[in-house]
C-alpha cells in the first residue's frame, strides 16, 4: 500500500514492537508528529528537553532489554540528543534516535536549523545514516534496529530529510526475522533463542578455559556489563557456584550477579571493596565476563592481576587486549559462552581461597548520626522500606558510588547509571524511561544536588504523566566527588565546588505539582518515604548529608589496585 514516509516510519517501528517513543517536536519532524496523531499503537512521551528524551530512551532500554526510541527535530533539537547518545554508546545501550533534517534541496546551504548530525554522531554511534530517498526508508529503519540490538548493543541514529517524510512510496510489512543487515553485523552469524545475532563461539576456546579453571586454586570472576546486556544472570549465577569462585562486580555489572550472594565480594576498582581488590591482587586465574577493563577497574594495567592468568570473554573482539593484555580470550555472547561452560565444567571446590578473600570487608562501614544523615543510613532505610525489586537510577558522583556499594541488586536493569561517560543529569530522564517501561515496579532516582540541578526540568514530564518516581537527593551543598579529590589530592583548595545557593528542592517539587520533604535523620527519612510510597505521584526527598563525607575506599587513577588512600 502507498504511504507517506512519515507513515512508513511509524509502520516500521510497529514491526519492531515499538509502543513507546520519547521526543520533542519541531519544524522538520512535523510530518512525523502529524502522522503520530493517527497512530494509536505508539505512545509518545513529551519531555522537557531533547536530552531528557535520549536519557529516557536509554533508561527504557536498560530496564526492559528492548530498544529505546527517541525523536528530535533538526539543528539544536538533534544536537541536544548528543550527550544522551554518547552515554548510551559508552555503556552499550541499544537506542535508536530518529531525527529529521531540512529538505533535500536545502541541504548544504546553511539553512535554518540545518546541521550535519550524522557527521557529529559518527564517533558515538554503532551506525548512522541519512535518508534522502523515501525508497530507502523502510530498509534503513529495519537495519537500524538490527544493528542496535545485535552483538554488542549500542545507539544508532537515523536522520531523515523532511521531504522524505512527505513523499509517497509503497510499503509492505516485513517480519523482523526477514530483516537484513547488509553486512554491517560482520561475523555475527549465530542466532540466540530470542533472535539476536551474536558471534559463533569457538568450542576449543571454551575447552581451554575449562582446563584453566580445573587447574586453578584461586579463581576470581568479574561480572561486567556484558552479563547484564546479555541477560545472562541466571547462567552466570550457576557458573559461579559450579566454579566455586568469588565474584567481583563492576559498576555496569550490577544486577548480573546477586548483590547478596555469599560469593559476592562487592564492587571492584577505584572505589571497590577491599575484598574485591585484594582478590584481584592475589588470584591465580581471573575470568572477566563482559568487562572492558576500563581505567576505573584496571587502574594500573601493568600491575593488574599480576599473579594471575587473565581470561577475557567479550562479544566485541575489539575489546580483547585493548586495555589489559590477557592470557586467553573467548569472543562471544556472555549467555552463550556460559551455557557452553556449564555443559563442560564439573563442580569445583575452593573453600580455602574463599576464606582468604572474605577475610576482607565487602562493604565500607560509615559513622552514624550527628545533625545529618550518612550514606549508609540512607541506604539502610531505603533497603528496608522499598520493594526488593525497586529499579534504581542515578546521576554521577559520590551518591552513585554509595548506591553501587551499599544497595544490592538482584537482576539486570535494576541499577541504571552512566558508567563510561559519567553523565551528570542522566538519572531523572532514565528514571522516566524505566518507569514507563516498567509500570508495575517502583522506580527511585538517586542524585546529588549538583547533578539534579542540571536536568530537574524533567519533573514536569514526571508530573504530567503521573509517574510515581521518588527522587532522593544526597544534598551536601558541594560537588561532592570533585571536592573529595580536592581534599585528598589538591591540598583542600576548593575551587568552584561549593553549591551554597538555591533552589529549595522541596519548593521546586511543589512548583512542578509534586510533593517533597527535607530530612536530616533516619526517622525523618522513614516518614518521608512512607508518604512518598503512598501518595501515588512523584516525590522529592532532600537528604542533608555532611559536605566532607567521602566515598571509601578509594584508589587513585594509575595506582596499584590495593594502594588505598587513607580517607
Amino acid at each position: 500500500m502507498e504511504l507517506t514516509g512519515a507513515q512508513i516510519l511509524l509502520e516500521c517501528l510497529k514491526e519492531q514492537g515499538v509502543d513507546t517513543v520519547f521526543g520533542y517536536p519541531g519544524g522538520t519532524i512535523l510530518n512525523v508528529y502529524d502522522a503520530l496523531t493517527q497512530e494509536p499503537d505508539i505512545h509518545h512521551i513529551l519531555v522537557s528537553h531533547e536530552q531528557g528524551a535520549s536519557h529516557a530512551a536509554d533508561g527504557y532500554a536498560r530496564s526492559t532489554g528492548k530498544v529505546g526510541v527517541c525523536f528530535a527535530t533538526s539543528g539544536p533539537g538533534c544536537t541536544n540528543l548528543v550527550t544522551g547518545i554518547a552515554t548510551a554508546y559508552m555503556d552499550s545501550s541499544p537506542i535508536v534516535a530518529i531525527t529529521c533534517n531540512v529538505s533535500e534541496n536545502l541541504l548544504g546551504k546553511d539553512s535554518f536549523q540545518e546541521v550535519d548530525i550524522t557527521g557529529i554522531t559518527m564517533p558515538i554511534t554503532k551506525w548512522n545514516y541519512m535518508v534522502r530517498k523515501v525508497s530507502e526508508l523502510a530498509d534503513v529503519v529495519r537495519e537500524a534496529f538490527l544493528v542496535a540490538k545485535s552483538g554488542r548493543p549500542g545507539p544508532v541514529l537515523i536522520d531523515i530529510a523532511k521531504d522524505v517524510t512527505s513523499a509517497v512510496y509503497d510499503y509492505r510489512y516485513l517480519p523482523p526475522a526477514e530483516h537484513r543487515s547488509h553486512g554491517r553485523l560482520g561475523s555475527l552469524v549465530e542466532r540466540r533463542d530470542d533472535g539476536l545475532r551474536v558471534p559463533s563461539v569457538d568450542a576449543a576456546d571454551v575447552d581451554t578455559l575449562v582446563e584453566m579453571i580445573e587447574a586453578s586454586k584461586k579463581p576470581l570472576l568479574i561480572c561486567g556489563g556484558g552479563v547484564v546486556r546479555s541477560r545472562a544472570h541466571e547462567e552466570f549465577n550457576r557458573f559461579a557456584n559450579v566454579a566455586d569462585a568469588p565474584v567481583a562486580i563492576t559498576l555496569m555489572g550490577a544486577g548480573g550477579f546477586r548483590g547478596r550472594d555469599p560469593l559476592t565480594t562487592g564492587m571492584i576498582g577505584m572505589h571497590g571493596s577491599q575484598a574485591s581488590n585484594m582478590a584481584v591482587d592475589n588470584c591465580d586465574l581471573l575470568i572477566a565476563f563482559g568487562c572492558r577493563f576500563s581505567d576505573r577497574v584496571a587502574l594500573n594495567p601493568k600491575t593488574f592481576a599480576q599473579q594471575a592468568a587473565i581470561v577475557q570473554v567479550d562479544v566485541d573482539r575489539s575489546e580483547i587486549n585493548k586495555n589489559v593484555h590477557v592470557t586467553h580470550h573467548i569472543v562471544g555472547d556472555a549467555k552463550r559462552v556460559l551455557e557452553m561452560l556449564l555443559e563442560r565444567l564439573p563442580q569445583q571446590d575452593h573453600a580455602e581461597w574463599k576464606d582468604f578473600v572474605f577475610s576482607f570487608p565487602t562493604e565500607t562501614e560509615y559513622d552514624e548520626g550527628g545533625d545529618h544523615l550518612t550514606p549508609k543510613q540512607i541506604s539502610d532505610v531505603v533497603a528496608r522500606m522499598l520493594p526488593q525489586d525497586t529499579i534504581v537510577t542515578t546521576d554521577v558522583g559520590q551518591h552513585q558510588m554509595w548506591v553501587a556499594q551499599h544497595f544490592h541488586y538482584e537482576y539486570p536493569g535494576q541499577l541504571i547509571t552512566s558508567g563510561g561517560f559519567g553523565t551528570m543529569g542522566f538519572g531523572l530522564g532514565a528514571a522516566i524511561g524505566a518507569q514507563v517501561g516498567n509500570p508495575g515496579k517502583r522506580v527511585i532516582h538517586v542524585t546529588g544536588d549538583g547533578s539534579f540541578r542540571m536536568n530537574c526540568n524533567e519533573l514536569a514530564t514526571e508530573e504530567h504523566y503521573g509517574l510515581p518516581i521518588i527522587t532522593l537527593i544526597y544534598d551536601n551543598e558541594v560537588l561532592g566527588m570533585v571536592r573529595q579529590w580536592q581534599t585528598l589530592i589538591y591540598g583542600k583548595r576548593y575551587s568552584q565546588t561549593t553549591l551554597d545557593r538555591p533552589p529549595d528542592w522541596v519548593k521546586l517539587a511543589e512548583a512542578y505539582g509534586l510533593s517533597g520533604a527535607r530530612v536530616s535523620t533516619s526517622e525523618e527519612l522513614e516518614a518521608a518515604l512512607t508518604e512518598a510510597l503512598a501518595c501515588g505521584h512523584g516525590y522529592v526527598i532532600d537528604c542533608v548529608i555532611g559536605k566532607d563525607e567521602m566515598v571509601r575506599p578509594m584508589v587513585s587513577g594509575g595506582q596499584h589496585i590495593t594502594n588505598f588512600i587513607a580517607v
